[in-house]
């Protein structure tokens, strides 16, 4: 397998054709020829397949990176403690062989909120950042946002400023200007709503698989629970659960931040210039688009009309270095399954913003409930995870939400 440093440079490679090809149209002040729109369409493909290549390679050195720290440090705790924490030892038994398997010691270290069979048990506090590690490497709104860790308050408070004082007056050596009472403070609550998850498992893969019973479940349960969580952090309409970018509230980004795309069906140059200037430049240095990849497809085409009707530069482009990320207007997008893609009037599209002003307040209480005679015909052992989050956009005006006309 190519190296990623290898694939880097094929990643550049074929953008630099790719550019090439458009270019070479826009000297000569024509469209793109059917042949040529041919070529750029499979060089962007290739190179899309290319980048995630590169993605799912970082992914794994820095899996490997993490198993050799973890490593590591089994080494140099060895001496004292064994192989293992006595807490993930416990959890590592209550996996493979339920709460018979755990001495008096284990179960005192893992039992919480049990129940007389029990049901319930709370993972390792290293278990649950592993989980939501996973998570962060699998979505694009958890990568981004501001995550505040819960470990024993029932809610996190958001202090906003409603309205802001009016500007500053000129005035004499001795004035104070007028007085202003329009200072109003308010206040945002993430309060984690519980959500889960079921994950059916071989009791012959637990025995002999030459992963661990915790890697098997948390990669399982990190999908799980990053896709739940995702389609809430866009469309969730905060009801016991996230309130999400692409739903109008005054409690997150209000109708004022939407911007038409001059299009029905689509996006138009103009459109996407609207929305990028309808952002403060403060927060161009964290803004990021987000799309779906069916929007990426009608942008990729799109001119801003320079040079006269369908003959301008386009609006898209290819970063032609290898740490330099595709840009729209200057500003990097993400490419997202979950971004709604209906394009049809009046339907959200897309948006761009600082997502680093989407909190997300997380309780650290993964509980892990182990079901062994509910799946026993089928040689199977059931695990539910139970998870508590909630999330919500805290300034509005550090985003911009685009909408069909």
């Amino acid at each position: 397998m190519p190296s990623i440093r290898d694939l880097q440079e094929r990643r550049t490679e074929l953008g630099a054709q790719a550019r090439a090809i458009m270019d070479d149209a826009e000297a000569a002040g024509r469209a793109m020829s059917a042949d040529e729109e041919q070529t750029f369409d499979r060089l962007l493909g290739e190179r899309d397949q290319v980048d995630s290549t590169i993605a799912r390679a970082q992914r794994l050195r820095e899996d490997d990176r993490t198993e050799a720290e973890r490593a590591a440090e089994t080494e140099r705790t060895a001496g004292s403690r064994g192989t293992d924490t006595d807490q993930q030892q416990a959890f590592r038994s209550y996996l493979l062989g339920g709460r018979a398997a755990l001495t008096p010691e284990q179960a005192r270290a893992l039992n919480m909120a049990s129940d007389p069979e029990g049901g319930f048990l709370v993972a390792p506090q290293e278990f649950v950042a592993q989980l939501l590690q996973n998570v962060d490497d699998a979505v694009d709104i958890r990568r981004l946002a501001t995550v505040q860790q819960l470990t024993t308050a029932e809610s996190l408070g958001v202090p906003t400023l409603d309205t802001d004082l009016a500007d500053a007056e000129w005035t004499t050596e001795i004035g104070t200007g007028s007085q202003d009472d329009a200072l109003r403070f308010g206040k945002r609550e993430l309060r984690p709503n519980p959500m889960a998850k079921r994950v059916l498992i071989s009791r012959t893969l637990l025995r002999r698989a030459t992963l661990s019973p915790e890697q098997i479940v948390r990669e399982r349960m990190a999908y799980k629970f990053g896709v739940t969580a995702e389609k809430a952090y866009m469309t969730g309409d905060g009801n016991k659960k996230p309130l999400g970018v692409f739903t109008a509230s005054a409690d997150g980004i209000p109708t004022s931040r939407d911007v038409a795309t001059g299009s029905a069906t689509g996006f138009t140059g103009d459109g996407l210039i609207d929305a990028k200037y309808a952002l403060k430049a403060a927060y161009y240095k964290k803004a990021q688009w987000l799309f779906h990849r069916d929007a990426i497809k009608l942008i990729r085409k799109l001119r801003d009309d320079s040079g006269g009707a369908g003959v301008g530069n386009y609006i898209w482009q290819a970063g032609l270095s290898a740490d330099r990320p595709d840009t729209i207007l200057d500003l990097p997008y993400n490419v997202n399954e979950f971004v709604p893609n209906t394009f049809t009037t009046g339907q959200y599209v897309g948006m761009l913003g600082d997502f680093s002003y989407y909190w997300i307040a997380d309780s650290l209480a993964l509980e892990v409930q182990r079901l062994v005679e509910l799946y026993a015909e089928a040689n199977r052992i059931g695990f539910i995870g139970r998870l508590e989050t909630d999330g919500m956009p805290v300034k509005p005006e550090a985003f911009v939400r685009l909408k069909t006309t």
